[in-house]
């Protein structure tokens, strides 16, 4: 069967096309007699209004295009809960795609979210160059989600990873560690602070520092394990590894597993993000919360108040993470 339209909608309940424009709108023009005849209508033939013929023809928009850096990070998946409540609350629908952790592909993504004539976009993680993102925040308010910016018409939303780093290099060092490695997260635009983070906290501490290049998956931790496996045996291994999220976490869990080593009591791991992945029993990852359902909600927020025109000055919300201890740390055995 077609798709029931507007003008079937009016011819069901006896009135014009207008009329129930204006009531898909919500407008307060319309009598409660006759907008209660149009929305039983509307209900007997299953119409749904067009969201977006309706933001043309109003020249708004109530539709907000999110797109995602990874689909396989849970972390991704908690800030999307945090923005599609928020988003409920004011009105508002998401539309996702995702760039796949390249660059080109964001690009892709980018314009095909900007295509929709959104409210607004919010880019979670990207790795676009800046001017890709200037200008599409010429053409919709933008926010930033674990991404810094200095653009003025850009909000953006991140955690303190510096701060976060060194909660984990501290805990590490609390417990007895003095060779302790970090596995960074490569391109990503978090990897910087928390790099900086660690290496400031092992001088802290009178600990050298160092860093093994990754990504944030977990084939890149599997790597990079893999990595230190062949440069140290088994007498002078590194006793602590600070990972640069959750993923790369399991990743070098699982190369060390396989290479006989036991996680804590060869190798103390520490994650990034607090994922629902890192709180699985088997897994019991010791880790760095972000309030990353928090951090959703905000950049919605952010978003609502550029759409409704009380800001025009950027913010820049940085949270402040802390450090949740489960099952993957302990003192060193040796």
């Amino acid at each position: 069967m077609a798709r029931p339209t507007m003008e079937d909608v009016a011819e069901r309940a006896g009135v014009s096309r207008a009329l129930v424009s204006l009531v898909m709108r919500d407008s307060p023009k319309v009598s409660e007699h006759r907008r209660r005849a149009v929305l039983e209508a509307a209900k007997d033939l299953g119409y749904q209004p067009h969201i977006m013929a309706r933001s043309l023809a109003s020249r708004t928009s109530n539709i907000v295009g999110v797109m995602v850096s990874d689909l396989r990070n849970a972390f991704f998946a908690d800030v999307v809960e945090g923005m599609d409540t928020a988003a409920q609350e004011s009105g508002l629908e998401l539309i996702l795609n995702t760039g796949r952790r390249s660059a080109a592909r964001e690009r892709a993504a980018l314009e095909s979210l900007l295509a929709f004539r959104p409210g607004g976009i919010i880019l979670l993680s990207p790795i676009l160059p800046a001017a890709a993102i200037r200008e599409a925040a010429q053409q919709a308010p933008l926010v930033l989600v674990s991404r810094g910016s200095s653009i003025a018409e850009v909000d953006t939303v991140n955690d303190d990873g510096e701060v976060g780093a060194g909660l984990a290099v501290d805990h590490l060092a609390a417990l007895g560690h003095r060779r302790i490695v970090h596995l960074d997260g490569g391109n990503a635009f978090t990897a910087a602070p928390r790099r900086k983070g660690y290496q400031a906290a092992m001088a802290r501490h009178g600990l050298e520092p160092m860093v093994i290049p990754s990504e944030h998956t977990d084939s890149a931790g599997m790597a990079a394990a893999q990595k230190l496996l062949n440069l140290f045996s088994r007498d002078n291994f590194p006793t602590a590894l600070f990972c640069g999220n959750d993923f790369n976490a399991v990743g070098a869990m699982s190369a060390l597993e396989e290479a006989g080593l036991r996680v804590p009591d060869d190798v103390s791991i520490v994650g990034y993000d607090n994922t629902s992945l890192a709180a699985l029993r088997h897994v019991s990852l010791t880790t760095i919360d972000q309030p990353r359902v928090q951090m959703g909600r905000l950049a919605i927020e952010a978003l609502v108040e550029r759409l409704r025109a009380e800001r025009t000055d950027p913010v820049r919300k940085r949270l402040q993470p802390s450090l949740v201890v489960r099952s993957t740390t302990s003192p060193p055995s040796n």
